[in-house]
């Protein structure tokens, strides 16, 4: 039987890993669609600026235009930029992203905790204006 933390190690070693510094530099050059994939709980503390709300439970349902839960923003030819908490749930989303056939994804390692630890900016809960 695999265990969570063996699915995550799997799902990092086959994604692209990303720093709050690099996930700044593509934000800053656009054509990014940085997906915040917390619970409405966590992200009502804050979100990185540009990101857009697709809770984990939620996100393939978001992404595959085959659902009628699609949301137009969620494109697989776009570079597609995931984060979580602390980064676990954003390596399985990654993943998961990929078998829907989006070819272009990577995830924020460490995640928010580690955007706030390193001093980047955020978004305050009131600014939260691009729920899908």
């Amino acid at each position: 039987m695999t265990s969570v933390k063996d699915m995550v190690t799997t799902a990092r070693a086959g994604i692209e890993n990303l720093t709050p510094a690099e996930l700044a530099t593509e934000v800053d050059e656009g054509d990014v669609l940085l997906v915040d994939v917390r619970e409405p709980a966590e992200t009502a503390g804050g979100i990185i600026p540009t990101a857009v709300l697709a809770p984990r439970g939620m996100l393939e349902f978001y992404a595959d235009d085959r659902s009628e839960y699609h949301l137009a923003v969620f494109q697989p030819r776009w570079r597609v930029i995931v984060y979580s908490a602390g980064g676990s749930r954003s390596a399985l989303a990654a993943a998961s992203l990929q078998r829907l056939g989006y070819h272009n994804v990577a995830h924020l390692d460490g995640g928010y905790r580690r955007w706030l630890a390193e001093g980047w900016p955020v978004l305050p809960p009131d600014d939260l204006v691009n729920r899908p």
